[in-house]
């Protein structure tokens, strides 16, 4: 078994809320993870999974209240910035959502990606070397004077890779820029 890398803390979650006011617009936020990677250490940060929640204008609104209808809400974590929400196959994809509700108050929540989808073992997730990750959400529908709040926890650990896996992971992070 080849052990990828060293973990150096235990598991920890990063959390970060994106409120969206405006309907069919992409609306952002950012995770700071300068305290967590280190170059010169090649010290990365390993995520074990992403878990979103969604409410309303307030923690205990309804979400029919804040949606007024049928909508769709997205919302994805990537660890370049692309500026907007990405195909599913962009490399600097870390995790994906999709909640459908429709004016009945129905819901359904899709979980498009999680890195946790890629093993179980202790050395599984993905590894981010950038020094920040990038959450992009949109709202398809939101009634007047209201807002959509996705709140996303980021399951992490700090880990120190090997000289070789570090490059081959900034490597890969910097094509996928491309």
């Amino acid at each position: 078994m080849i052990i990828m890398a060293t973990r150096k803390t235990s598991m920890f979650t990063l959390t970060e809320r994106v409120t969206i006011t405006a309907a069919a617009t992409d609306t952002f936020a950012t995770i700071d993870l300068g305290s967590y990677v280190d170059v010169g250490d090649r010290q990365a940060l390993q995520i074990h999974s992403v878990d979103y929640v969604v409410q309303g204008t307030s923690a205990g609104e309804r979400l029919f209240t804040a949606f007024g209808g049928d909508t769709e809400v997205l919302c994805q974590v990537t660890d370049l910035n692309r500026g907007g929400l990405v195909f599913a196959n962009d490399r600097a994809l870390v995790s994906s959502m999709r909640l459908i509700f429709d004016g009945a108050g129905n819901a359904s929540q899709d979980a498009d990606l999680y890195p946790d989808n890629f093993g179980k073992g202790a050395d599984d997730g993905r590894f981010v070397v950038n020094d920040q990750l990038y959450v992009t959400a949109s709202n398809a529908v939101i009634a007047s004077g209201k807002a959509c709040n996705v709140t996303v926890h980021v399951n992490a650990s700090i880990v120190t890779l090997s000289a070789k896996d570090f490059m081959a992971i900034a490597i890969q992070s910097t094509a996928a820029d491309n």
